[in-house]
């Protein structure tokens, strides 16, 4: 099959470039940017793309791609720190910006390239770079400057070499979809051989061929990726392999539990186990504020809960399967690439016992290069119902995350029923499809109001809705005046806890989705 190979300098949106290929019908893979090209044998390099780092080229550790990624005799395009870091090895000159360059950016086409091919002049890209190329090496043209005359496209189209300093793959970025398609399809002359169908055979290979006739166990949170993972094994094992362990922490939505357990009775799982485990979740959580303190004791419990159960059922050896998609492991600072940087623990990424299992080969995720939205398009492609493909995300940390400061039995209830006010309001009122993510966050402050005739101090909960297309970037959800203010109404009188609602309006960046 031919593929693109994008080489991974530690970028935030790495693997979003792999996605838009994918999205084109061509097949990407990601390596390490010192991977050896001709070392590849999987399928057929039809191109190569340099991806952004969070490093910069002029410091003494920065990445370098393998030197053998020019000798490979395919297009190459580099994508800002790409551009930069192949301008550096070919004796170009990278200089620090005095006025940086963040953001929309509409460019200026100097003159026709094929990169560039059905692109307008003008269209408005999407910047995140503090160096330029201030000389472009031997060979290479400017094809394209910003409003500031700054370098924004370099070609060398002997060699078939690209560079661009703006982000194709943001979904902000006017034109970046027709610019990969440029690249993978006419530059690159990739086929269009990739699909979800393709992407279940592959894996339905990877699994068998490492777990062979032993056990897996899948931990089950209710949730889309983990749900869908749960599906994916049934398909690609012996139903009789596959045992679903779904544990109750305390800290899920309301009627989680129920609804969970007829969903996995409806996938066919043979070996379904409910384990109620809330009271020692809540006992370990207890007095601790620290948001990465309380994900790494969650996920330390979830593991200690399995470890116990799997004992008693005869399945000490199983492997361990997970839906951590990839947005976590990067979030987490585990790219493909040794360079990420870590934003925030994921209870299933980064937590000290998950470590052990991973370092033990114990430990699959067979989501961990898929996006949500590829996720649901997987569950759909498995047979699962809408119910549960186009369910808001959770997190699994569950509702430990949503609770600033220290959680309680008490807080997990409140937020509970506020929560779930909040999100069957949506239905009715047609809004929770037109959003990618919505929940209640309960605060660790109480706020004053009138009670009556008295004054009374109850807490605040915060709203939040964004829209997004992959989880990696995100806006605030224009919500409705009318449809807020009357589902604030509504949780207040009906939750006597919680004294104001106020609605979260930040975009990630720099924000993130969730509050903790």
């Amino acid at each position: 099959m031919d593929c693109i190979l994008i080489y991974d300098f530690g970028g935030q949106t790495c693997q979003l470039i792999s996605r838009r290929i994918r999205e084109l019908g061509v097949y990407s893979e990601i390596v390490p940017h010192d991977f050896d090209p001709f070392q590849y044998s999987n399928h057929t390099i039809k191109g190569i793309i340099l991806s952004g780092s969070p490093y910069s080229v002029r410091e003494a550790d920065a990445p370098k791609p393998h030197r053998r990624v020019f000798e490979r005799g395919v297009p190459i395009l580099g994508i800002c720190y790409g551009l930069q870091v192949m301008a550096q090895l070919f004796r170009g000159k990278v200089e620090r910006l005095e006025k940086q360059e963040y953001g929309r950016a509409p460019l200026q086409l100097l003159e026709a390239s094929p990169l560039f091919e059905g692109v307008p002049n003008g269209f408005v890209s999407w910047m995140s770079h503090g160096d330029s190329v201030a000389t472009p090496p031997s060979g290479f043209k400017i094809v394209a400057v910003s409003k500031e005359g700054i370098p924004a496209a370099l070609e060398d189209r002997e060699r078939s070499w690209y560079g661009i300093q703006f982000h194709p793959e943001v979904t902000h970025c006017e034109f970046g979809m027709k610019i990969l398609e440029n690249f993978s399809l006419r530059i690159c002359g990739a086929r269009k051989e990739w699909s979800m169908e393709r992407y279940i055979e592959t894996v339905r290979t990877q699994i068998q061929q490492r777990v062979g006739n032993s056990k897996v166990l899948v931990l089950i949170s209710g949730g889309v990726d983990s749900t869908v993972t749960g599906a994916l094994l049934l398909k690609c094992l012996d139903p009789n392999q596959v045992h679903l362990m779904y544990i109750d922490t305390g800290l899920m939505r309301k009627n989680e539990t129920q609804e969970v357990g007829e969903n996995l009775r409806k996938m066919g799982a043979t070996h379904l186990h409910i384990i109620d485990a809330s009271s020692r979740f809540l006992e370990a959580l207890r007095g601790v504020e620290d948001p990465e303190k309380k994900r790494q004791i969650i996920g330390d419990q979830f593991i200690r809960v399995q470890e116990e159960e799997v004992g008693k059922l005869g399945i000490t050896d199983a492997f361990l399967a997970q839906g951590t998609l990839y947005t976590d492991m990067i979030e987490s600072g585990k790219g493909v690439g040794k360079k990420a940087q870590t934003i925030k623990s994921h209870h299933n990424v980064r937590s000290p016992l998950v470590e052990e299992k991973r370092a033990k080969g114990l430990v699959i995720e067979p989501l961990e290069r898929l996006y949500k939205d590829e996720v649901r398009a997987l569950g759909r492609e498995l047979g699962l119902p809408p119910s549960i493909v186009n369910r808001h995300p959770f997190p699994g940390p569950g509702l430990g995350v949503r609770i600033l400061g220290e959680v309680t039995e008490e807080k997990c209830r409140i937020l509970r029923e506020a929560d779930a006010i909040y999100l069957e309001e949506l239905k009715k009122r047609g809004l929770y499809d037109q959003i990618w993510q919505a929940f209640a966050v309960l605060l660790p402050v109480r706020s004053v109001g009138v009670l009556g005739d008295a004054r009374d101090y109850r807490y605040v909960l915060a709203l939040r809705a964004v829209v997004s297309q992959d989880g990696m970037t995100a806006d605030v959800f224009d919500f409705p005046m009318k449809d807020l203010k009357e589902i604030s109404s509504l949780i207040t009188n009906a939750v006597p806890q919680v004294g104001r609602v106020v609605y979260d309006v930040s975009s990630k960046p720099p924000a993130t989705i969730e509050w903790e």
